[in-house]
């Protein structure tokens, strides 16, 4: 046996290793939980679509399993997280937290299958999500290829969502939206869980956790190998010039009080408030909590107190 096929050349775990031959294996985020026409516990519906072909792109769309057909629903496009190396949105994890978000919020959800590092290195992540987005404003005037979203989406109430590296994407996704324009679709709001945000210079509760912050900027120079370093605007928006371009009126930022990430995502509301944008952006900390709690415990006190903010914040007018 040849040896490289054994030998690791990068060592990520819990979440993944590579071997020097090449071979990636996934450590978790590997499982896949079907869609479903009726989900018995939240009366959501779902199923699967290709967004693109060529790339590919794939998505699970959501959608309570009876709407009112004089009644079009807000929308909301999330985007997983896992460090733009893992999971998916057909994992049991995601799948069946798009159903609770559905489900409490009443809307319609389009969940995007960005392709993944190391793969397909960041920014291609970011260029799937933008790709996705543009398919989805394509069924604001009912001509799209899909009948869920050309019948029942209300494209002037649109929200984007995620957490970890999928908040990443969610942020600058509403960014390319104030800088280039997405026609048909009108953002109201962006909802960031756990943003994974960084930076060289370490701040707050950073300072006495070294090996968490290696683990940080490793992961992202893995993702990114083409990136500059930890200051790069697409992970620091306090590097990016564009940051107070946020094509959205307001922002929820999620954070939980024992995640390392927890000091980037009240920092980001600070840069944000000083960058000349002129929304709001509200922060929400969970206690006792850490890096999202809220998917491996959807069921404890702070994540239904979590997800009811964001049903909140979806609903407000």
């Amino acid at each position: 046996m040849d040896s490289s096929s054994t030998e690791v050349a990068h060592d990520f775990s819990p979440m993944l290793k590579v071997y020097k031959d090449g071979r990636v294996e996934r450590l978790a985020g590997t499982d896949f939980a079907p869609p479903s026409l009726d989900d018995p516990q939240t009366n959501v519906r779902s199923h699967d679509v290709v967004i693109s072909q060529e790339a590919p792109i794939l998505a699970r769309l959501f959608a309570p399993r009876t709407i009112d057909p004089h009644k079009k629903l807000p929308l909301l496009v999330y985007f997983h997280g896992g460090g733009f190396v893992i999971e998916t949105p057909f994992t049991a994890q995601y799948h069946n937290y798009l159903n609770s978000v559905v489900s409490a919020a009443n809307v319609v959800a389009v969940s995007v299958d960005y392709r993944r590092a190391p793969e397909h290195p960041v920014p291609t992540a970011f260029e799937d999500s933008w790709t996705s987005l543009k398919w989805v404003a394509s069924h604001s005037g009912g001509n799209g290829s899909e009948e869920l979203l050309n019948r029942h989406v209300d494209f002037d109430k649109a929200f984007f969502a995620g957490d970890s590296a999928g908040a990443t994407i969610a942020h600058h996704m509403a960014i390319r939206v104030g800088t280039e324009g997405l026609p048909g679709m009108n953002l109201e709001g962006i909802v960031l869980a756990h943003p994974f945000f960084w930076g060289v210079e370490p701040i707050g509760s950073e300072k006495t956790r070294a090996r968490e912050r290696s683990i940080g900027d490793n992961i992202w120079r893995f993702a990114c190998p083409t990136t500059e370093g930890s200051d790069d605007p697409m992970i620091n928006p306090a590097k990016d010039p564009n940051v107070g371009r946020l094509g959205c009126r307001k922002i929820l930022v999620c954070v939980a009080e024992k995640d390392l990430l927890k000091e980037r995502g009240c920092y980001y509301k600070e840069v944000v408030e000083k960058s000349g944008w002129k929304g709001v952006v509200e922060v929400m900390e969970a206690k006792d909590e850490g890096h999202v709690f809220h998917l491996f415990t959807p069921t404890c006190n702070n994540a239904v107190a979590m997800l009811n903010t964001i049903v909140s914040f979806m609903n407000q007018s």
